[in-house]
């Protein structure tokens, strides 16, 4: 079930809000337009933010199972942090969010030759070294994912450091919702990405009449 409802903020902003079964999604993210440009950004959200990437209780439990197959592709600070501290900390709201190192970067970031910052865990991943990809907050980013006791809500996260995939999306026109099909997919399902489309052809019906 699909229910469409307006909440206006000063100053006359306008945002919609779509309820999919226990989602509440923005049209933000049929609206706005994305794709990584990480030649750009240099993968900045690995590095940059007030603290580390969300993580629930049992992504913790599998990164520290599955640590002995990340740690070679991780850098040295980082190898030292999970040691000593563990993979995950509670934020000032409690929260569990990963490790960072002293330059504000997650534990878990290396650098590739081009001096993009990647994730240790996703890297091991596509070696075929572990079979789990990363911490699905991390796959969904720039969307959000909040949980409450009765429904998820999903909203767009605007920071300066994607303003380069924001501009790459518009370039190539791809709804933020369709460049984070796998990743919507792997943490909600096919069917709730097939809702997701019809929402959008519903908004694209609303502003072509």
């Amino acid at each position: 079930m699909v229910n469409l409802f307006y909440l206006l903020f000063p100053p006359y902003l306008c945002i919609m809000l779509i309820q999919i079964g226990d989602k509440i999604v923005t049209d933000e993210l049929f609206t706005r337009k994305f794709m990584c440009d990480l030649n750009k950004c240099k993968g900045a959200c690995c590095v940059e933010g007030e603290d580390g990437a969300p993580v629930t209780t049992d992504e913790i439990k599998i990164i520290e199972e599955l640590l002995p197959k990340i740690k070679p592709y991780m850098i040295p600070e980082g190898i030292e942090k999970v040691e000593k501290d563990g993979v995950a900390h509670a934020d000032k709201d409690g929260d569990m969010v990963t490790n960072l190192v002293s330059n504000g970067a997650c534990a878990f970031v290396f650098y590739d030759e081009r001096g993009i910052a990647k994730c240790a865990i996703e890297k091991a991943y596509r070696n075929g070294d572990i079979n789990w990809k990363k911490p699905i907050s991390c796959e969904l980013f720039p969307i959000r994912a909040k949980k409450f006791p009765e429904f998820t809500a999903l909203n767009y996260e605007e920071i300066d450091i994607c303003k380069p995939g924001c501009i790459l999306g518009e370039k190539m026109n791809i709804p933020l919702y369709q460049f984070l099909k796998d990743a919507i997919i792997r943490a909600y399902g096919e069917e709730f990405y097939q809702e997701l489309d019809k929402v959008f052809l519903e908004i694209q019906k609303e502003e072509n009449e």
